[in-house]
């Protein structure tokens, strides 16, 4: 067991293995202009998640766009016509440039099906409850592609 132990540890020290939530530079989330559009509390949730930073007397040119979307549709009705679920979808398109050309550029999209419920507080609460779940996968996987 202690062999064992050993080449474990022997093998994840010298393989260079890191974490892939640490950034090695933080100025990849330094910008010189961020640009916004869609839905504003997503794409703050997003800014505020990743730490990113506009710093207008940055020396590179580095500009940030960050598009989102949320969509809640209705994707069933039973034979009385009311609506038995729903599918919230966020999509969140991202693109980074560095004088007029672009850098990095992809769309994350997550969605999600849910049943309806009778209550339509408890609905609404649902709701938002799925779409910070959502946006929480879409803030990893941005942390994921930034850092590759």
């Amino acid at each position: 067991m202690k062999k064992l132990l050993f080449i474990f540890i022997l093998f994840i020290t010298s393989c260079g293995y890191q974490p892939i939530y640490i950034s090695q530079n933080q100025d990849d989330f330094i910008f010189k202009k961020i640009t916004l559009s869609g839905e504003r509390q997503t794409n703050k949730t997003i800014i505020n998640a990743l730490a990113i930073k506009e710093k207008s007397t940055l020396n590179s040119n580095k500009e940030l766009f960050l598009q989102a979307d949320l969509k809640v549709e209705k994707t069933s009705k039973n034979s009385k016509g009311q609506i038995t679920s729903y599918r919230s979808t966020v999509t969140v398109n991202l693109a980074i440039k560095e004088d007029n050309q672009t850098i990095k550029d992809k769309k994350f999209i997550q969605s999600f099906t849910y049943n309806n419920l009778d209550n339509k507080f408890d609905l609404t609460e649902y709701q938002n409850e799925i779409k910070k779940d959502i946006i929480n996968k879409i803030i990893e996987e941005i942390i994921i592609y930034m850092n590759l």
